[in-house]
């Protein structure tokens, strides 16, 4: 029996890119239209959950729904260019491919913003799904055969989990290394930059 190829899954906001800058921008002219006051530097620093989940925090339950679009809308023109890729990124997609591995990003932000990310810093995975959260990113893991899914949040070390997947995590974004260990994470690096050479170890104790 032919083995499946390794495939490896990603999170994107403070995994792969640090999407900080623009989302402050973003939210910044989110609040000059409404009038309503946002804490842009608490917002950074806690990114991974769902937008929704954010704008409630600032907004009237019945406004969450339309004021998310709105922040939507206004996302390509001042959060894409001022991100950037989180080191090692790059060079963790490309270890994949020479292991003749498939890369797929699993991310809770809206997907086409999410591609526009990726296209603008050169970062190629083979597959690109958005709107999943936690758990819910095992229904993507699962279909696409993802055996490690690597991630910054606890929410992403739930949803490796959920998939039966190895869960990696990175201490790049709002959660320690602690906390993402006690979440139940089977390997912390400190940044992507360790990551080829655990995958490297990975593919050779697997035989992937």
């Amino acid at each position: 029996m032919t083995p499946s190829p390794l495939t490896v899954g990603f999170d994107l906001d403070m995994t792969l890119i640090d999407s900080r800058p623009g989302i402050k921008a973003a939210f910044l002219v989110l609040a000059a239209e409404t009038g309503v006051t946002i804490d842009t530097d608490l917002v950074v620093s806690r990114l991974g959950p769902p937008l929704e989940q954010e704008i409630a925090h600032w907004f009237p339950a019945d406004e969450v729904s339309a004021t998310a679009a709105r922040y939507r809308e206004i996302y390509p023109s001042y959060a894409i260019t001022p991100a950037l890729a989180m080191p090692g990124a790059r060079e963790s997609v490309e270890a994949i491919r020479k292991l003749g591995g498939r890369t797929i990003v699993v991310t809770a932000k809206y997907e086409p913003n999410a591609k526009l990310h990726l296209a603008h810093l050169g970062i190629e995975p083979d597959v690109v799904v958005g709107d999943l959260w936690a758990e819910q990113k095992a229904v993507a893991l699962r279909e696409h055969g993802a055996t490690v899914y690597v991630g910054d949040h606890v929410g992403d070390v739930r949803g490796a989990r959920a998939a039966d997947a190895v869960s990696v995590a990175v201490a790049t974004g709002p959660c320690d290394a602690d906390e993402l260990r006690a979440a139940g994470a089977h390997t912390v690096l400190a940044s992507l930059t360790e990551l080829p050479a655990w995958l490297d170890a990975y593919a050779k104790r697997t035989g992937s």
